[in-house]
């Protein structure tokens, strides 16, 4: 048993009435969507054909969504149907960066997510969801896609049918038939400032890279907006947690390395641990509804890397904790052995970030292969530069491993944004790392000035501030990462 749609653009009218029955039936808030109707118009005055494409879930037989949550707040259910626990939702929205398709919104007031869930209270009583009963069309049909013999099955079987973005791989069981293929190729026509009623959505201000061509005769007219969920939290939680795992990996080389004294014995681990308590801190704060972060713990989704790399921090925290507290009791060899440990675990810390990103299949730009490396140099940049005012007149082994870090650094980010990438999402988010602005800046190319530039010269004229460079670009970078992969239209 497989439940899916089938819409019909061979009789759609773009009368909204679905949309309009949905948002009844499950009481959605003004503003959000759990299905909607976008216009697109093709050609030019007088010759102008208007086309439409009704957009939700597409309750995928692999489901991003699914695998990311970190408290199994979304389930794949038996007869195919994709629905969400709002009282187990703990507003992390990992999800809404895992869907390719735009699918989930936040309910605000109550801070957790909803989507299309098939209207699974009526499916169960033998009813059809709403959307289907009140299409004046009959545009709408549902049923068993493992039935050969169901209207669903028979339809896709006999006619050419189109899915959404099927290069993502999540099997996607919303199927369109006569639909404008361009339509399901978001971002590849012109989305103009005025749609047909009204402005356009402001959620996304910024401007569509010119870099990126687009078709001109066609034109997005009408469309829903989506909001950018992630922010300074993750940017910054990037920025601290590099910093805790860049102290921790260099920590078993600090004699090494120039560091004698308090800058030996303490700093390290003081400095990772702080910063990892910092790095939980902003974790826990960005979540819509903070107080429920336990339920990471009681009831984890451990195919999730949200909730192994809750794992890794804990054990970071563990460890860093307990190298402090030996060399607190006059243990020094101890604590100088376990820094070993923290170095591996360190590692760990810096790149896992690439495998929960890399479960965010509505962000392509974050899927790439390059950013565990990336995250790992990025690790030892900010150890070396934090170590830096605490090396003396040793400075230059930890000037060396800033500069070079700090180089490559440069490097990975100059490849993720003119480098070859495989999907439409994936080049249109690094033309976006141009166009996004924090305040006056532009971030991508000031934050690699600053981080890069002006760091390798303070490493060696002025090692005991490197650090602030370094790290202000270093934030200035992951603003405009993070914001970039997610302004690419999915719909």
């Amino acid at each position: 048993m497989k439940y899916g749609f089938l819409i019909n653009h061979e009789r759609c009218i773009g009368c909204h009435a679905c949309t309009v029955a949905c948002k009844a039936e499950n009481d959605i808030p003004i503003g959000d969507f759990r299905t909607w109707v976008k216009y697109q118009e093709n050609g030019t005055f007088p010759e102008i054909k208007r086309h439409f494409a009704v957009l939700r879930c597409n309750h995928c037989d692999d489901a991003p969504c699914v695998t990311i949550c970190p408290v199994n707040a979304l389930e794949k259910r038996s007869d195919g149907i994709v629905d969400v626990d709002r009282d187990a939702c703990i507003g992390c929205r990992a999800c809404m960066q895992a869907c390719p398709y735009d699918a989930i919104y936040l309910n605000e007031a109550k801070g957790a997510v909803e989507k299309c869930h098939f209207c699974a209270h009526r499916v169960e009583k033998g009813l059809e969801p709403a959307c289907v009963v009140v299409c004046p069309e009959e545009a709408i049909v549902t049923g068993d896609l493992d039935d050969p013999s169901s209207p669903i099955a028979k339809l896709i079987a006999e006619r050419e049918t189109l899915v959404r973005r099927p290069e993502q791989g999540t099997g996607p069981n919303v199927y369109y038939l006569g639909v404008e293929p361009t339509m399901l190729e978001p971002g590849v026509v012109a989305r103009p400032e005025t749609y047909i009623w009204s402005d356009r959505p402001d959620d996304k201000p910024e401007k569509w890279p010119l870099s990126l061509p687009v078709i001109q005769d066609a034109r997005i007219v009408l469309d829903v907006g989506h909001k950018v969920e992630w922010g300074w939290h993750v940017a910054a939680y990037l920025v601290t947690k590099g910093i805790a795992a860049g102290a921790a990996v260099l920590a078993p080389f600090a004699a090494a390395l120039g560091l004698t004294g308090f800058g030996y014995d303490y700093f390290p681990e003081i400095l990772a641990l702080v910063f990892i308590l910092i790095t939980n801190a902003l974790l826990v704060d960005d979540l819509t509804r903070p107080t429920k972060f336990f339920r990471m713990v009681t009831r984890p989704n451990w195919d999730s890397w949200l909730v192994k790399g809750g794992v890794v921090l804990t054990v970071f925290s563990m460890l860093v904790t307990a190298g402090l507290g030996l060399r607190l009791l006059g243990m020094d060899a101890a604590a100088d052995g376990l820094r070993y440990a923290e170095s591996v675990v360190g590692l760990a810390t810096a790149g896992y970030t690439a495998f929960l990103f890399a479960q965010c299949k509505g962000r392509d730009l974050w899927e790439g292969k390059l950013l565990l490396p990336h995250l790992l140099v990025q690790a030892a940049l900010c150890g070396s530069v934090c170590f830096l005012p605490f090396a003396g007149d040793k400075a230059m082994p930890l000037a060396f491993i800033a500069a070079v870090s700090a180089v490559l650094h440069g490097l990975f980010a100059l490849k993720e944004r003119y480098g070859k990438h495989p999907t439409d999402n994936a080049r249109q988010a690094a033309a976006f790392l141009d166009v996004v602005r924090l305040g006056s800046t532009r971030p991508f190319r000031d934050g690699l000035i600053i981080g890069v530039g002006i760091t390798v010269l303070a490493a060696f004229a002025a090692p005991a501030v490197a650090f602030i460079p370094a790290l202000v670009g270093l934030y200035m970078y992951k603003w405009a990462y993070v914001r970039a992969a997610q302004l690419p239209p999915l719909s």
